[in-house]
């Protein structure tokens, strides 16, 4: 199995700044791809950033939040700045990679949550 355990959230004022962290643990051969989702109230869950090989970010966290990784540690972070209310929401952790002993993953963390105050 492989767990992933987020930590982080809270609440903030508009403008201020959070930072997420996710590590991952258990039966982990490679981590190929780590990232961050967000599930607002009665919204589906859309990615926010997501670093493996290349670096993504949706246009609406673009030049505010920034993703980064610590391979030792199995860790990826987020850290959020100018954060504003429409931010608010749970936020997830993914990894997808290869098991110790054969086979794919893609597991999801418990949640973060992230409120934004105005």
């Amino acid at each position: 199995q492989v767990q992933l355990v987020e930590s982080g959230g809270g609440l903030v004022q508009a403008g201020g700044s959070l930072r997420l962290s996710c590590v991952a643990s258990g039966s982990i051969f490679r981590i190929n791809v780590m990232g961050w989702y967000r599930q607002a109230p009665g919204k589906q869950r859309e990615l926010v950033a997501r670093s493996g090989g290349s670096t993504i970010y949706a246009d609406s966290v673009k030049g505010r939040f920034t993703i980064s990784r610590d391979n030792a540690k199995n860790t990826v972070y987020l850290q959020m700045n100018s954060l504003k209310p429409e931010d608010t929401a749970v936020y997830y952790c993914n990894a997808q990679g290869l098991r110790l002993y054969g086979g794919d993953y893609d597991e999801w963390g418990q949640g973060t949550q992230v409120t934004v105050s105005s």
